[in-house]
């Protein structure tokens, strides 16, 4: 690298959860490999662990990315908890303050400690549920940008509802529709959920829209999608604040040389040998990501009505308990039952299995990331939504985007799925009339998406103009 003062100095901030820490990990892979810029990614000490019990490479020594002399080093702080200690970890309640309160104290710390040795940060950019990033950044006379790591329909619900600029369901009129400008009708039950009164997770719409409040302090919004997924839309919200699309950040060529650098959390089990033998488009991939916990009859609903259906599959059952409980287990036999059509693994490496020929559509949670994946791999999707931005997700996914079809319509639904309904959902994805168009829409989305990220594409000029901004800022 160049004399430590001539380097830009980007410093990302991430909320401590699986689908937080890929997408900014790979925005700062792609920050780095656009050249002479050193990136630090910094979260708790508590993910920092994790990611090296998975295998990742991450070293406080800046690492070569890409060549153009880019640099990406890690550096993890102290939240406030004790080492192990998952349970206080996974009561957001009481977690988030305490994260706030340690992460500013440790990170105005490092900050200093990284100016006092020659090199300043120039840019903090960190992702929702830490918007007090914002104001250590603003304290700090640090300029500060947000990878929004939802869809820019959730952006525009979550800033509509916090200035209160049309009416949203409330305790008087609880099943109102929304209409947004630039989006297609919501039902009460396809705003993000925890926008809607009956949400049992308050302390998280308290933080998101703790975001909403600083959207002043960012000098740019980085956004987790490309303009032919969501144009209109991010064309109109542009007018509100800077937004620059960037995604599918998992899709971007610049990151292929950097695969040691990884986000997981979990040590992916090795499923790709399998899938290899299997004939192409004949695999079901099952996974309701990181934090989704499903009940036992609804597991057991699950399981036997993928049984019945008779396709092949690759089910993700992950293991312990999450914000959100602890998931259901395997019915006893379910496996013995499945034989050779079946594998079922804790975790996966969901990008390459999402690209494998064998896989032929994917039920989801519709967490935003494994919507982009599916998207840009041009896999059909299965939406099983639970809560949050999952239900706004499947609503596009499958009314507007038409690459899925609709399991179940989320926790406020109140219902477990039966067996034959799950049946008869992956028999029609997977065979027949709506399989066919399904799989064409997503194809084109796949084009679409690789057309964003590709040298001159849309989401490649926004990610050179936000390095060339940065850079700019920098030299001043």
């Amino acid at each position: 690298m160049d004399a430590k003062q001539d380097v830009v100095h980007v410093f990302l901030v991430t909320f401590p959860a699986q689908g937080h820490v890929n997408p900014l990990l790979r925005l700062a892979k792609l920050l780095a490999s656009k050249g002479n810029i050193l990136v630090t990614f910094s979260a708790s000490k508590s993910i920092g662990k994790k990611m090296k019990k998975a295998g990742a490479a991450v070293s406080g020594d800046p690492t070569p990315v890409g060549n153009c002399g880019g640099m990406i080093r890690f550096e993890f702080f102290d939240d406030g908890c004790s080492e192990d200690n998952d349970d206080e970890r996974n009561d957001l309640d009481t977690f988030l303050p305490k994260l706030e309160a340690y992460g500013k104290t440790e990170l105005t710390g490092i900050i200093s400690r990284h100016a006092q040795n020659g090199r300043p940060v120039s840019c903090l950019i960190n992702n929702p549920f830490v918007p007090w990033v914002s104001d250590l950044a603003e304290e700090l006379n640090i300029p500060c940008a947000m990878l929004w790591v939802q869809s820019c329909a959730c952006f525009s619900s979550y800033y509509h509802y916090e200035n209160s600029l049309v009416p949203f369901p409330s305790e008087q009129q609880p099943d109102i529709d929304v209409q947004l400008p630039k989006m297609p009708l919501l039902k009460s039950d396809e705003i993000p959920s925890f926008l809607h009164p009956s949400t049992p997770y308050p302390f998280l719409k308290r933080a998101v829209l703790g975001q909403f409040k600083n959207l002043s302090k960012n000098f740019c919004v980085l956004m987790e999608t490309f303009e032919e997924l969501e144009g209109d839309l991010i064309k109109y919200m542009s007018q509100i604040c800077p937004i620059r699309a960037v995604g599918p950040l998992f899709k971007n060529p610049l990151l292929e040389t950097s695969s040691n650098i990884s986000g997981d959390l979990i040590k992916a089990d090795d499923c790709l040998e399998w899938l290899d033998s299997k004939p192409p488009s004949s695999v079901v991939y099952i996974s309701f990501g990181s934090v989704v916990s499903l009940s036992q009859e609804q597991v057991t609903e699950m399981a036997y009505g993928v049984l019945n259906s008779g396709v092949s599959f690759l089910w993700v059952m992950r293991t312990g308990a999450t914000s959100t409980g602890e998931s259901g287990k395997l019915p006893e036999g379910f496996l013995e039952e499945a034989g050779e059509r079946g594998m079922v693994v804790h975790w996966s490496p969901q990008a390459q299995v999402l690209t494998h020929p064998a896989v032929s559509c994917f039920v989801t949670h519709c967490g935003w990331n494994s919507t982009m994946e599916a998207l840009s791999s041009g896999v059909p999707v299965m939406a099983f939504p639970h809560w949050g931005d999952q239900v706004t997700d499947a609503k596009y996914i499958v009314d507007e985007w038409k690459f899925g079809i609709r399991m179940c319509r989320g926790e406020a639904d109140h219902r477990v799925i039966g067996r034959d309904e799950v049946e008869e959902c992956l028999r029609e994805a997977t065979c027949g009339v709506k399989a066919t168009e399904m799989k064409k829409n997503a194809m084109k989305w796949k084009n679409a998406a690789e057309a964003a990220v590709a040298k001159d594409g849309t989401s490649d000029r926004n990610i050179q103009e936000f390095v060339d901004e940065v850079r700019k800022m920098s030299s001043n």
